[in-house]
């Protein structure tokens, strides 16, 4: 098998005998399945993404696939131990779900070691990626769900991708609430964090500057075991620029 299932349930999926991990189900993550993360973990390897950004992250799942890849590509002396860097984000004001991992003894922090920036996404923006002109290779959009938020963090963060840079937004399956709790049997207050990046979603398609792979599998795969959607977008290159 070319997973170590023992590895991932006991570092990916859970923090150790601590307990899963925060929010792994909105990726289709159980104790040995990985879900959307395979992904992740598919597209820093294969893209050598150095500066891995996450916005936003309740648990802490896609940062440790990220840095997961990287290290992996320093097993296969792709790298050396100290290239690249996982960076994440996080205001953890608990509005769209509490961290549990904002203490330096946390699993996640042990063993994965990220670097943390506690502060809204448009704070770090200006004053840590701006400030020290960082280029990110691969960009995953989490953090506030509402679309203007939504909207802000890709316009802000999308223009300073590197050449080759990468971006997935979660959370852009609009059909997850119905085809989960089926149309109109839920409280779409409790259930609208689809909206605001589904939408963004389809204003980008429409503007024709990014290719996009929307993937989605809650119109097939039973209700405890699918992803809330994760879209990959990478900018058109114009042959003629």
């Amino acid at each position: 098998m070319i997973l170590n299932l023992d590895f991932i349930k006991k570092y990916i999926t859970n923090n150790g005998d601590n307990g899963e991990v925060s929010f792994r189900w909105s990726h289709s993550s159980t104790d040995y399945h990985i879900g959307d993360g395979i992904i992740t973990y598919s597209l820093v390897y294969y893209l050598r993404s150095e500066i891995c950004v996450c916005l936003g992250s309740g648990g802490g799942f896609i940062p440790r696939i990220m840095t997961q890849a990287r290290l992996d590509l320093v097993k296969d002396n792709t790298w050396s131990k100290d290239k690249g860097k996982t960076i994440v984000v996080d205001v953890m004001d608990g509005e769209w779900g509490d961290v549990d991992w904002e203490s330096e003894n946390s699993f996640f922090r042990k063993h994965f070691n990220p670097i943390v920036i506690k502060d809204t996404t448009e704070n770090a923006y200006f004053n840590y990626f701006i400030k020290n002109k960082i280029k990110i290779d691969y960009l995953h959009i989490d953090a506030n769900h509402l679309y203007e938020y939504v909207k802000k963090d890709f316009e802000m963060y999308s223009s300073i991708l590197s050449g080759n840079g990468i971006i997935t937004m979660h959370d852009t399956d609009f059909n997850y609430a119905d085809n989960i709790w089926g149309k109109g049997n839920y409280e779409k207050k409790h259930y609208n964090f689809t909206d605001g990046p589904s939408e963004i979603v389809k204003e980008i398609t429409e503007s024709g500057k990014f290719e996009l792979l929307n993937l989605a599998n809650s119109y097939n795969v039973k209700k405890d075991k699918n992803s809330t959607g994760i879209t990959i977008l990478k900018r058109k290159i114009n042959e003629f620029e």
